[in-house]
C-alpha cells in the first residue's frame, strides 16, 4: 500500500440506536433488557412497551404490532424493541424501522431446562405433576400431555418456540435447516448466554456501541441452594426431548464463534473481555454494599425486589447507603429489576396512561 494510503483514518462506526432484542427465557435476558433499558435512556430513545397493564407483548401469543403501547399514533418511530414477545418478523417490521438491527441470545438447553423447572414450578402443568427434575425427565410424556401444551411451553423447546416456531414439532432435517436458515434472514447476530461477557464484546461491536453500554450486573439469576443437579442421564434425554432447541443451539454456538474469529479474533476477544470484567468489578464498588447478589430476604430496598417465582429464589442487590445522586442514579438503573424498569419507562414515555402496578413501591413516583 502506498504511503498516503496508510494515513487515511478507519471510517468511525456510529452507535446504532434501532435495535430489536427477542427476548428469550430463562437464557440472561433480563440482563440485557437492562442494557438495552439504559441505552435507550442515554441517547434518548423511543421503546416499543407493552400497552396497558401488560409487561411483556403479548406473550405467549404470536406478537402483532398493536401490543406496543402507541403504536396507531407513534407508528414505525420506535427505536428500541426488548420486552419479551413471541417472535412474529411481519408485525414486528411494522414497528420498527427497515434498517433496525435484530439480534437474540440462546443458552445450552441442559441448564436452560433445569432452570426453567425451578422457576415455573408452579405455573407448568408437566413440572407441577413431578417430584423433581429427575423424575419429570426420566419420562417426560408421563408429565406432558399435549391437551395442556399452551401452560407446558417452558418444558419442551421453549426456544423454538419463542422464535416462533411449533416448539412440538417432529424433528425432520429439513424442517429444521428452513427454520435456521429463516433465523439467519432474520436476526443479525445471535449470542449466546454460557459465554455473556464474549456476547456482550460481540454486541458491543457489532453495534458500534461503548463499553459502558455493555456493562451489567446480573440480574434475575438464583440462589445456588435452587439449583438441583442433574443426573447425567437426564442431560442426555433434554438432547433429545428437546431436540430443536439442542440444533438450534449447537448451530448458533458455532456461527458465534466463527463470527468471533472473523471480526475480532480470540486474543482481542480476551483483552476486551478483561477489560469489561474489570469496569464491572470497578462500578459494583461504587454502587454494591455487598460486592455479590443477595437473597430476596436481605434486599433492604424493596423497590429494588426482583419479582419472584417458582421454587427459585431470585437475588437482587443492594446499593451503598451515601451515594450522590448522580452516582445513585446510574446505580440503581444497573440493578433495577426488569418489571420495575418497564414501569418506569412506561410512565417517562406515556405519562398521561395509568400506570403499570408493579405490586412494590416504585423509586421514581413523581
Amino acid at each position: 500500500k502506498s504511503h498516503e494510503e496508510l494515513l487515511i483514518p478507519p471510517t468511525p462506526c456510529h452507535a446504532k440506536t434501532n435495535v430489536m432484542f427477542l427476548k428469550t427465557h430463562k437464557a440472561a435476558s433480563s440482563t440485557v433488557l437492562n442494557i438495552m433499558f439504559r441505552f435507550a435512556e442515554r441517547y434518548n430513545l423511543t421503546v416499543a412497551l407493552p400497552a396497558d397493564q401488560l409487561f411483556h407483548l403479548g406473550y405467549p401469543k404470536t406478537f402483532v404490532a398493536h401490543f406496543v403501547e402507541g403504536f396507531e399514533t407513534i407508528g414505525q418511530n420506535y427505536n428500541i424493541m426488548c420486552n419479551h414477545l413471541r417472535f412474529n418478523p411481519l408485525e414486528v417490521k411494522k414497528v420498527m424501522a427497515a434498517n433496525t438491527f435484530y439480534f437474540s441470545i440462546l443458552r445450552n438447553p441442559i441448564p436452560l431446562l433445569e432452570s426453567s423447572y425451578i422457576y415455573y414450578k408452579n405455573n407448568v402443568p408437566a413440572f407441577r405433576s413431578s417430584k423433581n427434575v429427575n423424575e419429570f425427565l426420566a419420562s417426560p410424556t408421563k408429565y406432558y400431555h399435549p391437551a395442556d401444551y399452551r401452560e407446558n411451553i417452558y418444558a419442551r423447546n421453549i426456544m423454538w418456540f419463542d422464535f416462533g416456531y411449533d416448539n412440538n414439532a417432529e424433528d425432520d432435517t429439513k424442517y429444521i435447516q428452513a427454520v435456521l436458515e429463516e433465523i439467519e434472514q432474520n436476526f443479525h447476530l445471535i449470542l449466546i448466554a454460557d459465554y455473556f461477557d464474549e456476547s456482550m464484546i460481540l454486541l458491543k461491536n457489532a453495534l458500534c456501541w461503548d463499553l459502558d453500554d455493555v456493562i451489567y450486573f446480573k440480574l434475575n439469576s438464583r440462589s445456588q441452594d435452587t439449583v438441583q443437579t442433574l443426573s447425567p442421564e437426564s442431560e442426555e434425554q433434554i438432547k433429545a426431548w428437546c431436540s430443536l432447541d439442542w440444533k438450534l443451539y449447537l448451530h448458533f454456538n458455532q456461527s458465534f464463534w466463527r463470527r468471533i474469529e472473523e471480526t475480532i479474533g480470540l486474543e482481542v476477544l480476551e483483552k476486551e473481555v478483561d477489560h469489561l470484567r474489570t469496569r464491572q468489578k470497578e462500578l459494583m464498588e461504587t454502587c454494591l454494599s455487598e460486592q455479590e447478589a443477595v437473597r430476596k430476604d436481605h434486599i433492604r430496598n424493596k423497590a429494588l425486589l426482583p419479582f419472584q417465582s417458582g421454587a427459585a429464589n431470585i437475588l437482587g442487590y443492594n446499593l451503598k447507603q451515601d451515594l450522590d445522586n448522580r452516582t445513585l442514579r446510574t446505580c440503581q438503573k444497573m440493578v433495577m429489576p426488569e418489571l420495575q424498569y418497564t414501569s418506569y419507562l412506561y410512565a417517562v414515555q406515556h405519562p398521561h396512561k395509568k400506570r403499570k402496578e408493579v405490586g412494590l413501591p416504585l423509586l421514581w413516583t413523581s
